[in-house]
């Protein structure tokens, strides 16, 4: 998957319009095609002879938009084909596929800075879709062929191995016996992912926990080798490194890009500390000071997620008020045969609900919803419009549980957005900027309140009160409050590696410092230089830049609080759920009809939510709970 990022010098003197991109966990991939690099299509000539014009300029760009719609359309399709079914010839059209498409847009990317001198004499759509063309690439390819060539396959090839990774524990295993599986079984990271989920026995934990990483290592190699030759394709397009080239497409430059993360990041990291300090003494409690120290990180196994990024699935073993009733929904799920297509359909139900168009039938015809028994695919989830043409798909391996039924939201926020945009240029077809795409998704499931699970069947009743409010609190914050530092570390260390910071050897190293400062959390172990942690994420191994998931746990609050405020919901934001609002679905399908045509100041200030990024929602959505914590952690020591 490769998410389209600002890529280009192509007005350097001018001021910089916003754009973006989207995939990761669940938006459009950048999939590849099934186009041999001697079929791609070269842009069109100009004469280099003659001085640019209005209308040279918009005969190019209209015929760059109907090449690249053949070339990301045949690429979409071969990826999808490629994820789904993951073998070696797959791969290779896959890896074609995305040479050829590389080198079209880095050919065009070229071409088109003939037309800067002329920038403000364009219309203003050619000149946004001229800006647009420069993001089309998140890794801008060499102009080298053989280069071009090389990093294509590297780029497929790591992403098709992450899919077809598979821990085989050795013969005596206790995960093995615990699991009720046979010597010589083989387990896949959703296998290992419930272990980590559901498992409270150390041992299991750290097992499933290295069993996935080693997965990873082999990826180490190859990845170096991406580094060097995405970094040369970044220096022909006029930045530094890769890192610098994905920092400049946020409406500022790049250090004051980094700068204003940082702001974001101090205001939420006092919220943050006291979620860590009050969940590492519950973990203390539940497995002793050996194993979970007083002033120090906690084990990242026992957080209940493969990578430590969100903690939701620890609820039960940190809960404030343990005699309320339950909120977790997954035993009903089970009990009352919520299969797959039936979570699915309920969350197409909440954005028909605000006024979306209902899914088009080949959606449930093309969709990928359980993991298939007779090949390998990728399952991490993601959404798509294969064909740029409303063709909307999930791709997921679903199971009845609380996190699937929320995760299903999300991927349909992309779906639904795609659906809104559609009829726009191609160039325009895509967020506002990258965080929005994963924001959309998100928002909605801030709606998905235990007053919207009891309307739907998933809850018996809502339990009023303040115990009631601060157990829901703490089960939101263990996903939204917990994940900020991871979505943040994941690019502060590509972005180390990119600039050359990090060399190979301090890979793993450095990706543990980053753990260490920014989440609070430690390996099950020592971790040794010839381990690859940071390919056992699918978004490192497949090209996917991350801080828009950071930006995303922003945005959505701020979202969310306009959109409750068109719903003449004048509550606390934390008990308003949107859902049937057709006022707030006005406002939100205003915002996504947008797509990229405007930048994303303007697309914000469409849904009533200001035109900058504003922590301030967050903070007050979780008001509550930061004072209650604030009293739980007194005589605590905190940090580590």
């Amino acid at each position: 998957m490769n998410p389209r990022i600002f890529a280009a010098s192509l007005f350097a003197s001018a001021a910089v319009l916003s754009c973006g991109a989207e995939t990761g966990t669940g938006a459009r991939p950048q999939a590849e095609s099934s186009a041999r690099p001697s079929q791609r299509p070269s842009p069109a000539p100009t004469s280099a002879d003659s001085s640019p014009t209005v209308a040279e300029a918009v005969a190019f760009v209209e015929d760059v938009e109907q090449h690249l719609r053949r070339l990301w359309v045949a690429r979409d399709e071969a990826s999808w084909v490629n994820e789904n079914f993951i073998t070696d010839d797959t791969e290779a059209l896959a890896a074609a596929g995305e040479e050829a498409t590389a080198g079209y847009v880095g050919e065009a990317i070229q071409r088109s800075k003939r037309y800067a001198a002329i920038r403000s004499q364009l219309p203003e759509g050619v000149a946004r879709k001229l800006y647009l063309l420069a993001i089309a690439q998140t890794i801008p390819a060499p102009g080298d062929a053989n280069m071009r060539a090389e990093l294509a396959g590297i780029e497929a090839k790591m992403t098709s191995d992450y899919g077809k990774g598979q821990y085989c524990p050795p013969k005596g295993s206790a995960l093995l016996e615990s699991m009720k599986k046979k010597p010589g079984d083989c387990l896949h990271l959703d296998d290992l992912s419930r272990v980590l989920r559901t498992s409270r026995k150390p041992d299991d934990l750290a097992e499933a926990w290295r069993g996935w990483h080693a997965v990873a290592a082999p990826l180490k190699d190859k990845y170096a080798r991406y580094v060097e030759l995405a970094n040369e394709g970044a220096r022909e397009a006029g930045f530094s490194d890769v890192g610098a080239l994905w920092r400049a497409g946020y409406d500022m430059p790049p250090d004051a890009f980094s700068a204003d993360v940082e702001r974001l990041w101090a205001e939420v990291k006092p919220l943050y500390d006291e979620l860590h300090c009050y969940v590492r003494s519950k973990l203390r409690a539940r497995y002793g000071k050996d194993l979970v120290a007083e002033h120090a990180p906690i084990p990242a196994q026992l957080l209940g997620n493969m990578w430590a990024q969100e903690w939701n699935n620890v609820f039960e073993l940190v809960v404030p008020f343990p005699n309320e009733p339950s909120l977790d929904v997954g035993k009903r799920l089970k009990s009352e045969h919520w299969d797959a297509p039936k979570m699915v359909h309920q969350g197409e139900h909440f954005f028909t609900a605000l006024g979306f168009g209902a899914l088009p039938q080949s959606f449930w015809e093309r969709s990928l919803f359980t993991r298939p028994r007779d090949r390998e695919v990728v399952c991490h989830a993601s959404a798509w419009d294969v064909t740029w043409s409303g063709d909307l798909r999930i791709k997921m391996c679903i199971e009845p549980t609380e996190e699937d039924f929320v995760t299903i939201h999300h991927e349909l926020g992309h779906d639904f957005y795609f659906q809104r945009y559609v009829k726009l240029p191609i160039l325009f077809q895509q967020g506002a900027n990258d965080g929005f795409h994963e924001a959309i998704g998100d928002t909605m499931a801030l709606s998905v309140t235990p007053e919207y699970l009891r309307t739907i069947g998933l809850l018996d009743a809502v339990q009023a009160g303040d115990r009631a409010r601060i157990n829901q609190q703490m089960k939101m914050a263990l996903d939204k409050v917990a994940f900020l530092p991871f979505g943040l570390l994941i690019d502060k260390w590509r972005w180390d590696v990119f600039s050359g910071k990090v060399a190979p050897t301090d890979y793993n190293a450095a990706w543990w410092r980053l753990k260490l400062q920014y989440q609070g959390v430690s390996p099950p172990g020592t971790r040794s230089a010839d381990e690859f942690d940071p390919g056992a994420k699918f978004h490192v191994a497949s090209s996917t830049p991350y801080v828009r998931y950071f930006l995303a746990r922003i945005y959505q609050f701020q979202f969310h609080k306009a959109l409750c405020a068109a719903a003449g919901q004048t509550g606390a934001i934390d008990q308003c759920s949107i859902h049937d609002s057709q006022a707030a679905g006005a406002k939100l399908m205003a915002m996504l009809s947008l797509g990229a045509s405007k930048p994303w100041p303007d697309a914000m200030e469409a849904v009533g939510a200001g035109r900058t990024a504003d922590a301030r929602p967050m903070l007050e959505y979780f008001a509550p709970l930061r004072q209650w914590l604030t009293a739980q952690n007194k005589g605590q020591t905190c940090g580590w």
